[in-house]
């Protein structure tokens, strides 16, 4: 399937799950991915084996294979049984599932922005937002939330630096080309080939 083309429906490969899921144009999700109340903007792809729960992830955004989005939490604190037992109760027929559990859950729901990049066996924890065009390293567990255009690495993860000065990052704000419609995108590519010329057309 990597090297069909992509289109308005979407490319769902072999051994997906998806629950309450919905996915954009031009969007890809490779083998053995679980998805749960989840929002996927146009033209992202997951890259196979990765577990998403309660986010709403932009437009644009690359993820790499094994990575986590909102690894959701046992109840390590609040009762003496950490064990879903507790919470999915029909599946041991002990009675009705816990429901405000669940509700909980999807208050801590995870947001990313648009053309965020997150490398392989990464963690997305509970809550967090994840700003426009920044980088999740791989293996990073990211316990804060990332501020855009930053790159990130580590357990937990910190910033490392940043991809651009202030005033490109304020610019590439203002325009949203992530917004453009499909022909727009396809006319301007060889801008977006083009860092300083793609800065002097339209920033």
């Amino acid at each position: 399937m990597l090297g069909d083309k992509l289109g308005v429906v979407p490319i769902i490969d072999s051994d997906v799950i998806l629950t309450d899921t919905t996915l954009g144009a031009y969007t890809h999700i490779q083998s053995h991915c679980v998805f749960n109340d989840v929002v996927v903007g146009d033209y992202s792809y997951f890259a196979g084996y990765n577990q998403v729960y309660y986010a709403n992830i932009g437009k644009f955004c690359s993820v790499a294979s094994f990575a986590r989005i909102n690894t959701t939490n046992h109840p390590t604190y609040s009762r003496i049984a950490q064990h879903h037992f507790t919470y999915r109760s029909e599946k041991f027929d002990f009675g009705d599932d816990d429901t405000e559990f669940f509700i909980k859950r999807k208050a801590r729901t995870v947001i990313i922005g648009n053309d965020v990049w997150i490398g392989h066996n990464a963690s997305i924890m509970p809550g967090i937002s994840i700003g426009n065009g920044s980088v999740i390293g791989t293996g990073a567990v990211v316990t804060k939330d990332v501020e855009p255009y930053s790159v990130v690495a580590g357990v937990p993860a910190k910033r490392i630096k940043m991809r651009f000065t202030d005033d490109l990052i304020a610019g590439i704000e203002r325009l949203k080309w992530w917004d453009w419609d499909y022909e727009i995108l396809k006319e301007r590519l060889p801008d977006f080939r083009d860092m300083d010329a793609f800065v002097r057309k339209y920033l």
